[in-house]
């Protein structure tokens, strides 16, 4: 059975490998909609194989038209997720405003929708329960991602196809190297072991020792899995945690990305404390600009994901950060973020 499949943030992080596991099923009617405006996302998409390309200020109104016929479903995942964003009104335009006009059109086409959210939304939240109670963002990012959930949320019951949401954790892996500073700790730990034989992790705050801070670090082939688990099982709809449910400190990310690069320059592994001993990992003073804005814990609560059906099994930071670096080197990734 063929598939038209619509990907926005095609060109992006999560979208890029969405793209590259529905080629891997053989489905190639794709149509990529991003925003390359920094051009350097385009070799995300070099080696993939879509049926169009669209930029993003075209599509929305293409797609409400029926410019492209019949759609199996669209994986929404272009948004602005820079948490440091003080734009709001891009912001809200960007990622609600857009991810608006398309469940619109989505819920009059019967196209199913599967989006992207954000574990933002429980900004200072200590649970992490999809759940309004526990909604408490921190940033208009997370806000932006919020409103978009709540829409969604009263529009469910009158729904005709799927519509399902994700509100992603700390999610890491290949394709998101042009992100910058928003690329992911594993990343940017990569980057500074390579150039400089350290690592940096913030220093101790909210009662937290240094490096001891804790989120829930999800590999995207563990995201695109879930996903594709939704593709597969189009009667569930709603909005669902995807992080691997499991919280682990930085200093455990630090620790998996020395060992790994030890390993393939032929060194024998370290403890955390011979890291620390032999300086190849130190901390700095948690920044101010950060203070009140930071989520210091998170762990996806698995329970609605794991009550439809979903039993993917996550990759642990051990796992999941071993595996990335492998891919990185024999990438040949650059000394340079």
């Amino acid at each position: 059975m063929s598939h038209r499949v619509i990907v926005t943030g095609a060109a992006g992080f999560i979208g890029s490998n969405l793209v590259r596991a529905l080629n891997a099923r053989g489905i190639t009617d794709v149509i990529a909609v991003d925003n390359l405006t920094e051009a350097d996302k385009f070799r995300n998409l070099v080696d993939l194989r879509i049926a169009d390309y669209l930029d993003k200020t075209e599509f929305y109104e293409a797609f409400a038209h029926g410019r492209f016929g019949s759609v199996d479903a669209v994986f929404h995942e272009g948004a602005c997720s820079d948490t440091m964003q003080h734009d709001g009104r891009y912001m809200m335009s960007n990622n609600y405003a857009a991810s608006r006009t398309l469940l619109d059109a989505c819920l009059d086409s019967g196209t199913r929708l599967l989006y992207a959210s954000s574990a933002a939304v429980y900004g200072a939240s200590q649970r992490f329960t999809e759940l309004p109670e526990y909604e408490r963002p921190l940033n208009v990012y997370g806000y932006s991602k919020l409103l978009f959930d709540q829409m969604v949320r009263r529009r469910l019951h009158a729904a005709r196809s799927q519509v399902a949401g994700f509100r992603y954790f700390n999610v890491y892996g290949p394709g998101e190297q042009h992100k910058g500073r928003m690329a992911s700790v594993a990343w940017h730990h990569y980057h500074q072991f390579r150039e400089r034989g350290r690592v940096e992790l913030f220093g101790a705050y909210g009662g937290y020792g240094p490096g001891q801070q804790m989120r829930d670090f999800v590999l995207v082939d563990d995201v695109v899995a879930v996903n594709l688990w939704f593709f597969d099982h189009p009667e569930h709809s709603g909005v669902f945690n995807l992080g691997s449910g499991r919280a682990q400190p930085f200093n455990d990310v630090a620790h998996a990305v020395i060992n790994s690069l030890r390993e393939a320059a032929g060194q024998p592994a370290l403890s955390l404390q011979q890291m620390v001993d032999e300086q190849l990992l130190g901390y700095i003073d948690f920044p101010p600009a950060l203070h009140g804005k930071y989520q210091c814990h998170t762990e996806a609560d698995l329970r609605a994901l794991r009550a439809v059906g979903c039993q993917h099994a996550f990759a642990d930071v051990a796992q999941g950060v071993g595996s990335y670096m492998r891919r990185l080197l024999q990438a040949g990734a650059p000394a340079t973020a």
